[in-house]
């Protein structure tokens, strides 16, 4: 049985690997050239762990990046409004989160994708899909097409196989702006030993800091702005403007910035999709942020990505043919999006709670922080990071 995937980011690479390990004969096509390392930092909590250990990728994670021991939430003055329990959720689940580049983590799936027989062919654009009885065919930009048995979605937040299985939606603008930077900084207050660091709320921004491995950090901002300001940015003027908005924030936020170099600061408006109810049609489905992109507030976009995988794989573990596969995809979905749909929901809900300007909303909220973090985010986020996807 063979599978096609569209798309060789973490989503279509963990798929790849979590398929190949229940036997599928495998081909990832990826439009760039080459391999990838661009990005910022990825959480991987508790969740994403367990995947990653089906897919014998952990101890690289642990290795390459950095644990989270500690984090705390502070107001832009400086102000301690929280420690979050981090340390209590490590042992409620066996580990820690971690922090990693996106860049390494793709080169870890990456490497595991090949060790595993996993063919990844570079340079396919996607033109053109077409579901006969008994497989699939899928057409690229270069005139070339490959054949399957199955073909998984994981083209990103702007699929265009979605486009083309269910119709144009249009993404939904959160709000806000996030500026990202991955850099080499030292404070005492935050030393690499300890791992972790703080995020820091003001009127309608908010500012993160967290040691990143490698002796790197990475660092964010989010601030409230109309759509598409900024893109246009070179990376100097992404420095300055950064420097600009947070020049009175509490240290080390403005050196942060200014240790980071302009090539290494992104900049981009923050979406995400209204959730579908429907995944598959056919022998085609959707993986990752191709089937529900989401904000980036309570750090799931990978973690969501690697569940989908581990429980499609899991479901076609025996490799049905036929009106079976179709059934499997349509079980996959099915055990799938009500999951999704809820940390879709609650990524929005966290994302207007940390970005509220109103003093009077404010002032709640901190209050709120103060009396109860352990509360709100052990008790919140225990159904989201305490979930344990099949073991492959």
């Amino acid at each position: 049985m063979k599978a096609i995937i569209i798309g060789g980011g973490i989503g279509g690479l963990s798929c790849a690997i979590a398929l190949r390990k229940v036997g599928w004969e495998v081909t990832v096509f990826e439009q760039n050239e080459s391999l990838t390392e661009n990005g910022a930092g990825i959480v991987l909590a508790a969740n994403a762990m367990r995947a990653l250990e089906s897919f014998d990728t952990a101890g690289r994670i642990r290795e390459e990046g950095t644990p989270v021991r500690v984090a705390e939430l502070r107001t832009w003055r400086g102000s301690l409004l929280a420690r979050l329990p981090v340390e209590k959720q490590a042992v409620r689940y066996g580990t820690p989160s971690y922090l990693i580049h996106r860049g390494s983590l793709q080169s870890i799936l990456y490497s595991r994708s090949l060790d595993l027989g996993v063919t990844v062919e570079h340079g396919k654009r996607f033109a053109e899909l077409i579901d006969r009885h008994g497989g699939v065919e899928v057409r690229f930009a270069d005139g070339t097409s490959a054949n399957g048995e199955l073909l998984v979605a994981a083209d990103g937040y702007r699929s265009k196989i979605r486009d083309g299985l269910f119709g144009h939606t249009p993404l939904r603008y959160s709000g806000y702006r996030a500026i990202r930077g991955i850099g080499s900084f030292d404070d005492p207050r935050y030393p690499l030993a300890a791992g972790g660091g703080f995020e820091a709320l003001g009127n309608g921004t908010r500012f993160g800091f967290s040691h990143l491995g490698g002796g790197r950090i990475f660092w964010f901002a989010a601030m409230n702005e109309a759509e598409g300001q900024g893109a246009s940015l070179t990376p100097e003027e992404r420095k300055k403007d950064a420097l600009l908005k947070f020049r009175n924030w509490y240290s080390p936020v403005p050196a942060v910035i200014e240790a980071t170099q302009p090539m290494d600061i992104l900049t981009h408006s923050i979406y995400d999709l209204e959730p579908l109810r429907q995944w598959s049609k056919g022998r085609v489905t959707l993986l990752g942020d191709a089937a529900h992109p989401m904000l980036p507030n309570l750090g799931q976009g990978g973690a969501q990505a690697m569940e989908d995988a581990v429980v499609l794989a899991d479901l076609l573990r025996i490799r049905p043919a036929g009106g079976a596969l179709v059934e499997a995809l349509q079980a996959y979905e099915k055990m799938r999006i009500q999951r999704v749909l809820n940390i879709v929901r609650q990524s929005r809900l966290m994302g207007r709670l940390m970005q509220l300007e109103s003093p009077l909303a404010l002032a709640i909220r901190n209050t709120a922080l103060r009396v109860a973090a352990d509360r709100l985010f052990i008790s919140r986020l225990h159904p989201v990071v305490g979930y344990e996807p099949p073991k492959l």
